[in-house]
């Protein structure tokens, strides 16, 4: 089986906006920045909101239910109410297709 998983076309999510993405039993957020493509975990650590309804402003994601922010770069909890990171994955471009792999967490 292999780790990487093809998400959807580049053209299919907007910068500075995110696609959730679902595979088995686990949910995370493909994101669109000024900087490139990144992903992490879909829930935000504080009280397991889905982060797909959130606001992302360059390279930040914002939860809709306490707006706490995280760098979706890093998954680096930026402030309150969150104060736990989330995990990230590698994000791979090929011919317009994005791929996330979920073996490897950053």
């Amino acid at each position: 089986m292999t780790d990487r998983h093809y998400v959807c076309d580049t053209d299919k999510i907007d910068e500075e906006d995110l696609l959730r993405f679902d595979y088995e039993d686990q949910t995370f957020c493909i994101y669109h920045t000024p900087e490139g493509f990144f992903a992490t975990d879909g829930y935000c650590t504080h009280e397991e909101q889905h982060l797909e309804g959130g606001i992302v402003i360059d390279n930040v994601i914002e939860c809709p239910l306490h707006q706490g922010r995280f760098d979706v770069r890093t998954g680096k909890a930026l402030s309150a109410p969150a104060c736990i990171d989330l995990k990230t994955y590698p994000v791979t471009i090929e011919n317009n297709k994005i791929y996330i792999s979920l073996a490897n967490k950053i």
